[in-house]
């Protein structure tokens, strides 16, 4: 058993705590801080500003790594890279790096699989295995914010809808926020951080009064909840109406834009009724709404519609006043697209990372 605290877990006044217990003084934790979070080195032995003697004794009370990369993959455009990394108790999980002109967004898990049962989610179709710490959460980013470092590229975006409900993972999900907002830590701006929910309404509402400049995006996917339902089983738990009722408190409370997440299946969420009654739904929200031509995955026999069908769906949106775009497809041919997560290895697809 791993008894050893993880950097990556502590804020800088944790820090310094855990410091003050072997001897140390304060400002080694800020050199820490600057060391891995600034100059973004990888290991305790790369921080030359410490002696070797101090360096051996930080490494025997505390781990500086704990993801395990184990596979990286490329999709055939060279603009999607995934990363299957090993937790210290075997698991694993996912992560997305998508190269934009201007942008490097990073698509980053906060749970070992999901318990929300997303029908057309391979990450719901595994099963719920456990939360990702603050520190496992993080490392994701630094990982990758290291790599992009070496081709003189920095993480510009996060959005924190990998592998796992984020709001199922709360304390742990803001406190990673946090520390990748700390103006001492790595510094991105709240604002190009992006949470996604499949609807807890109680987490919602607690979200609404922190009063965050995160972003925030709902997994809607269908306007009833008949339907809805049967796509997203915690509908059951919390309704439309429920579910709705704190959009609103959202907005009232932040003055943010929502966004909505429509993942588009033939035949099933893509008709013109069906995007009628999401502009009944949505009239008067500041919401934007972000359309999703589904991604294929193992157990679920939806099918993906045209491209001319989502367009369809779009106009009705966007001529009853709800913006609304089509979200470009990424890394399909990888199992990296929205809701196909689910600890793929496939050795023989193996290739660098960026």
């Amino acid at each position: 058993m791993n008894t050893k605290t993880f950097f990556y877990d502590l804020d800088l006044d944790s820090l310094k705590s855990e410091l003050k217990t072997l001897g140390l003084p304060e400002f080694r934790a800020k050199q820490l801080f600057q060391a891995f979070y600034v100059d973004l080195v990888e290991d305790i032995e790369e921080v030359t500003t410490l002696s070797k003697d101090l360096r051996h004794t930080l490494s025997e009370k505390m781990d500086f790594n704990r993801l395990k990369p184990i596979e990286s993959l490329l999709s055939t455009d060279g603009e999607t890279a995934k990363m299957l990394f090993g937790l210290i108790d075997g698991r694993a999980i996912e992560t997305v790096l998508m190269h934009y002109d201007e942008r490097q967004t990073l698509c980053i898990s906060s749970q070992a699989g999901c318990a929300m049962g997303c029908v057309f989610c391979a990450t719901g179709q595994m099963g719920f295995a456990r939360n990702l710490s603050t520190g496992e959460i993080v490392e994701q980013v630094m990982h990758f914010a290291r790599e992009l470092k070496k081709t003189g590229q920095n993480v510009t975006n996060i959005v924190i809808m990998g592998m796992g409900e984020p709001f199922h993972n709360y304390e742990a999900v803001m406190a990673a926020v946090d520390f990748l907002n700390d103006p001492l830590g790595l510094n991105l701006g709240a604002r190009r951080i992006t949470i996604s929910t499949v609807g807890l309404a109680p987490e919602i509402l607690r979200f609404a009064e922190e009063k965050r400049q995160v972003n925030l995006a709902i997994s809607l996917h269908a306007a009833n909840d008949e339907l809805r339902a049967s796509l997203l089983p915690i509908d059951r738990k919390y309704p439309l109406y429920e579910l709705m009722q704190a959009c609103r408190e959202y907005i009232n409370n932040t003055r943010r834009r929502l966004t909505f997440e429509w993942a588009l299946i033939s035949e099933v969420n893509d008709q013109d009724k069906d995007a009628y009654e999401l502009v009944k739904l949505l009239k008067g929200m500041i919401c934007h709404v972000n359309l999703i031509q589904l991604n294929p995955t193992k157990k679920y026999r939806g099918k993906t519609p045209s491209h001319e069908r989502a367009l369809a769906f779009q106009a009705i949106l966007t001529d009853n006043g709800i913006p609304c775009t089509i979200r470009l497809r990424r890394g399909i041919d990888i199992h990296a697209g929205c809701g196909q997560l689910a600890q793929h290895q496939r050795k023989s697809e193996k290739t660098d990372m960026i």
